[in-house]
């Protein structure tokens, strides 16, 4: 019985055709083009400026009780995460296996690889498919800034950057192939599975003070290795010739550079941090 599931989990995880047959596509992918990207962020934010005014017009003063909707939320950005996380790691494991001569070819070893990938390759394949859906997951995301409106009746400015930039990064890897994605992927699914667990029982009642502090480091600490990777990456660059996406590489670096000095600036000024 144990054996069944395990096989089963593989396949959905792993050996599912859709999975292994994936190609990003702008006529095959959902919200895989330009416009769709850029029509997304902007109906974010007029979204929430919208729902902003329209609380001062009608002049509510006391947060909008949501009931269970937080905390289902914040289960399922768990759940996701996991799943992601799990699907990755998994589909990295059989990239690592099933290229193993690639890298004696070229003397990489499997982290070299993951960090710098080989000019010419191509948005296909298992590691592909999963980051499509880190990329999906995204626009679930965005659900937790609007929450953050209706209960703080305030548009949180840096959170509403912060899910923006992000979407259009996620977009970058799959549209450029770019390089390290199955690092970053692996490291912030991980940490959004604990942040969210740790929210979801924070809506239960179960938290404690020092919650803020456990989210905030999260964050950095997903930024921080990120930064670190970039360096990695441009490292490799220059000393294997190339990497692939390297043109979008240039946008993430900055991008994570300056939402981790907002991250430590806004963990450094909370008081009890």
């Amino acid at each position: 019985m144990e054996i069944q599931v395990i096989e089963t989990l593989k396949f959905y995880l792993l050996d599912h055709p859709s999975i292994i047959w994936f190609r990003w596509s702008h006529t095959q992918s959902w919200g895989s083009t330009w416009p769709f990207l850029f029509a997304a962020v902007a109906i974010y934010v007029a979204t929430t400026f919208t729902l902003h005014f329209l609380l001062n017009l009608l002049r509510c003063r006391r947060p909008v009780r949501l009931g269970p909707i937080p905390a289902i939320h914040s289960l399922m950005m768990c759940a996701v995460s996991a799943v992601i996380f799990s699907g990755m790691i998994l589909s990295a494991a059989a990239e690592a296996k099933d290229t193993r001569w690639l890298w004696r070819r070229v003397r990489a070893t499997p982290l070299e690889y993951f960090l710098c990938f080989p000019l010419g390759t191509r948005p296909s394949g298992r590691v592909f498919f999963w980051s499509y859906l880190f990329y999906l997951s995204r626009f679930l995301h965005f659900l937790r800034t609007f929450s953050a409106v209706l209960r703080h009746r305030r548009i949180p400015f840096f959170r509403l950057f912060h899910h923006s930039m992000l979407l259009i990064m996620s977009f970058l890897w799959l549209e450029f192939s770019q390089s390290f994605q199955v690092l970053a992927i692996l490291f912030s699914t991980l940490v959004y599975t604990m942040v969210y667990g740790y929210r979801f029982l924070e809506e239960l009642g179960l938290g404690c003070k020092e919650g803020f502090c456990f989210r905030m480091s999260g964050q950095m600490v997903v930024l921080g290795f990120n930064l670190v990777c970039h360096v990695g990456v441009i490292c490799l660059h220059f000393l294997r010739g190339g990497c692939n996406g390297i043109g979008a590489w240039v946008f993430n670096s900055v991008l994570n550079a300056a939402l981790l000095f907002l991250f430590f600036k806004s963990h450094v000024n909370h008081k009890g941090c």
